[in-house]
């Protein structure tokens, strides 16, 4: 089954310029699913049957899978048998009956305004680093971009006079505006930090480790960990977490869901109306703590 998934992510990037991170999952998915029907002598997409799908999802739930990754497999799943019987290399698509389990949306776990101040102050210093640090985490909470889109901002991706940035994406580009804060703290990193950086004359990425090369999803893991230890945020913490801090707290002032819909790349509005619901949530708490009856 090997080949035929690798035929289908090669569709999926290069005809269908589906995003990195989802040809990441269907890949690590699909690669699940030829590994167990390889332990029972299947070989081929054609030998599968329904009956072996939905034995899939059995083991898939005996094992402590969660319903949104189960039904995030069904999702690649059903992509995947229907490429193959569009191209012709199954006669039936035994996928396409599949159901997916019932998804609680969750409200993402987010920062109050308070708390995103704090972490945004702890790198205050002066040193290249710092001033790298500070501009991206100030950029990533201006823009709620993802952090594998800030990571690959390139020099000429991002408009310092006109105060917006290009995210592409496969072939896919939005722009999204940034404030006065953001401007100021990139334009000192580029003014007295990045030069120091940069080893190699014509780099042309925005932001780069310490050694001048592309920063890392990683490295940038590692950072945003140890500035919110520094700023005493005891709660789990990740870059997304400044992704989905940025909705909530426009939401919370009144911006409209199709405008923040935009600025995050979400296909579907659905995607966005959790922030909606995790607003509603924080004024209720708001309300509670502080109003006298």
């Amino acid at each position: 089954m090997t080949d035929e998934i690798q035929k289908f992510i090669q569709y999926m990037r290069e005809v269908r310029k589906t995003s990195e991170n989802t040809i990441v999952s269907y890949e690590r998915d699909l690669k699940k699913l030829s590994q167990y029907f390889a332990g029972q002598g299947i070989q081929t997409a054609d030998q599968v049957t329904i009956t072996g799908l939905n034995s899939y999802i059995l083991f898939l739930e005996k094992q402590g899978r969660k319903p949104a990754t189960v039904s995030r497999s069904i999702a690649s799943l059903k992509a995947f048998f229907h490429y193959l019987m569009r191209e012709g290399f199954v006669r039936e698509n035994v996928a396409e009956e599949l159901k997916a389990p019932k998804v609680e949306k969750k409200v993402p776990a987010v920062l109050s305004v308070e708390e995103t101040v704090r972490l945004l102050e702890q790198a205050k210093g002066n040193s290249p680093k710092e001033l790298r640090d500070r501009a991206m985490l100030e950029l990533l909470y201006a823009t709620g971009i993802r952090v594998s889109e800030l990571i690959s901002l390139k020099l000429s991706d991002i408009n310092l006079q006109m105060e917006y940035l290009a995210c592409k994406d496969n072939g896919k580009e939005r722009i999204v505006p940034f404030g006065a804060v953001a401007k100021q703290a990139v334009e000192k990193y580029l003014m007295e930090g990045r030069t120091a950086l940069v080893s190699e004359e014509g780099s042309n990425y925005l932001f780069t480790n310490c050694s001048g090369q592309a920063m890392s999803r990683q490295g940038f893991w590692k950072l945003i960990k140890v500035y919110g230890k520094k700023a005493g945020i005891t709660g789990e913490l990740t870059p997304h977490t400044l992704r989905h801090s940025f909705a909530v707290h426009l939401v919370s002032n009144g911006a409209d869901l199709h405008s923040v819909q935009e600025m995050l790349g979400h296909a579907d509005i659905s995607t966005t109306q959790v922030y909606a619901q995790a607003g509603q949530n924080r004024m209720r708490e708001v309300y509670a703590k502080t109003h006298p009856r």
